[in-house]
């Protein structure tokens, strides 16, 4: 919950920096958010040129495919902690500078912000400019995450208040036509989380290879089960703004009106962890257990998301089941909110 609760402030902030007058506060935002896109950038980068040396090796003939594909997924988990702990120290940051406002400690002169409103707001009316038509946004979500069963939500299994996912990345939004705004295409990458907390103080026991749901001998305060993958998302993006006319010229903006996307992603999964908490004797024991629990290495599925301006309503569904080899089939389903951050 303490990372559910970061990300509640971080989505907030969002809300809060569109307010009028907030000059200082969205300034430091914006930076902590730029960091966080500069981050994103450099580790993507990072991990394309260590693939492409193990692409030489394999051409080479110095190690064969099995062992490539390994490499390369020992690259992306590798590179997947590198920018979770880089990002996390950015939103504890972030954290830090909501937490300031919010006690009244980021404070301007009436007089001066009155003015630099002014500049700012006259600047912005008496000038037109359309985007490029590439434009990058930073990608954050979080909502409700349970499995599918044969078309049905086993709620029964998983708690559905309980049970939750996050996600950030970045992406490329590219407008598609020169003279229309309309389609556009919208490619990334990003980390999801994906939690779900079993009911009636059950954990997942791995039986060879089944990963079974069992009641737990010790009387559990909470159960839940952790996975986390990097993936490339690709949209397609419906666009409903509209574009500027001056001087005989059309001007494009994104991100201004209606918007919806289709489409999908693939990606790995990069840790898989069960989080057990209980008491005992009046003492609060918490246990971590990491393993694989014959969770699929490869995730792909869909995902689509309506909304107006930066926010959506976001949904995506895994074509591929959690479990590799289990006797009965489950699927991961998300529903939540999606902001795009110019």
């Amino acid at each position: 919950m303490k990372n559910f609760t970061i990300y509640t402030i971080l989505f907030f902030f969002l809300l809060v920096s569109k307010v009028v007058g907030q000059e200082t506060f969205e300034s430091e935002t914006k930076r902590i958010a730029n960091k966080i896109e500069k981050i994103t950038k450099e580790e993507k980068e990072a991990l394309k040129e260590e693939v492409e040396a193990v692409n030489v090796q394999l051409s080479e003939g110095k190690i064969t495919q099995e062992q490539a594909e390994k490499r390369k997924k020992e690259l992306a988990e590798a590179r997947a902690v590198i920018m979770e702990e880089k990002i996390t120290l950015a939103q504890n940051e972030l954290n830090d500078l909501v937490q300031k406002k919010v006690d009244g400690k980021i404070k301007e002169d009436s007089a001066k912000v009155y003015m630099i409103r002014w500049k700012s707001y006259k600047h912005h009316k008496d000038s037109i400019r359309g985007e490029k038509r590439t434009t990058s946004q930073f990608v954050f979500a979080m909502g409700l995450n349970n499995i599918m069963t044969d078309g049905k939500l086993q709620d029964s299994n998983y708690r559905f208040m309980g049970s939750h996912f996050y996600e950030w990345g970045f992406t490329y939004n590219s407008r598609l036509m020169k003279n229309d705004n309309l389609l556009h295409a919208k490619y990334g990458l990003s980390l999801m989380y994906n939690n779900i907390r079993p009911t009636d103080n059950r954990s997942f026991v791995v039986d060879g290879d089944q990963t079974n749901l069992e009641v737990n001998p010790v009387n559990l305060s909470e159960s839940r089960f952790r996975n986390v993958y990097l993936v490339a998302p690709v949209h397609l993006e419906f666009d409903f703004s509209r574009p500027i006319e001056s001087d005989g010229k059309k001007y494009f903006k994104t991100h201004k009106s209606f918007r919806f996307g289709i489409g999908g992603y693939a990606g790995v999964n990069v840790k898989s962890k069960q989080i057990l908490k209980f008491e005992e004797d009046d003492l609060k024991y918490k246990t971590t257990i990491k393993g694989d629990y014959n969770v699929n290495n490869f995730v792909y599925g869909l995902s689509s998301y309506i909304g107006y301006r930066e926010l959506s309503l976001y949904f995506k569904y895994d074509l591929n089941p959690l479990f590799q080899n289990n006797l009965v089939k489950e699927n991961n389903v998300s529903l939540g909110l999606r902001v795009d951050l110019n």
